[in-house]
């Protein structure tokens, strides 16, 4: 079995429907095994024997939109694909605090794009600092705006078929992987 995460767009905990406990339900009833919960912002890790990870996010979606009635892009990857976009860590020279967060922004495809990178876009809080192996990493500057500011502009960069993790929450994630 291979063991995954998905990554789903659009989690908001306070809405019952979205609980941990449903969203695992869904995995469990699509045949996942040892399947939890990383915080409560759709990080689902499971077991499958598929190795197909577009078939996977595809039946996902469905699954949440049949069961839940969930409007959601899944994203999925294994620990392996994770543990690269980790080792690529352009952070290494940036403190995460409480003004300054550092971010991945998953993308179901590769990205399109013709920025060159580090990219700085005019009058906004935020450094594109590169991608690789469908990510993006940026830097919210929290003292000069928000990083819903930063999503958008992902957004219409990128499409919206995308999410956003913390570099924390994504090091968390990979913690559970293990």
């Amino acid at each position: 079995m291979i063991k995954y995460v998905a990554l789903l767009r659009g989690i908001t905990p306070s809405n019952p429907s979205m609980s941990n406990e449903n969203l695992r339900a869904v995995f469990r009833d699509l045949g996942g095994e040892e399947v939890e919960s990383v915080i409560s912002s759709g990080n689902i890790i499971f077991k499958t024997w598929s190795r197909e990870t577009s078939e996977l996010e595809a039946t996902v979606e469905k699954a949440l939109k049949n069961k839940l009635n969930i409007q959601s892009t899944a994203i999925i990857h294994t620990k392996d694909d994770l543990q690269s976009i980790v080792r690529e860590n352009p952070f290494k020279n940036i403190e995460d605090n409480p003004q300054c967060k550092l971010n991945i922004t998953f993308l179901k495809n590769e990205p399109k794009t013709k920025i060159k990178f580090p990219y700085y876009p005019e009058n906004r809080p935020f450094i594109v600092l590169g991608a690789h192996n469908r990510a993006i990493y940026s830097v919210v500057n929290l003292s000069l705006g928000k990083t819903p500011d930063m999503m958008h502009w992902m957004e219409k960069e990128f499409g919206r078929e995308l999410t956003t993790r913390t570099w924390k929450t994504v090091g968390r994630i990979l913690k559970k992987l293990d």
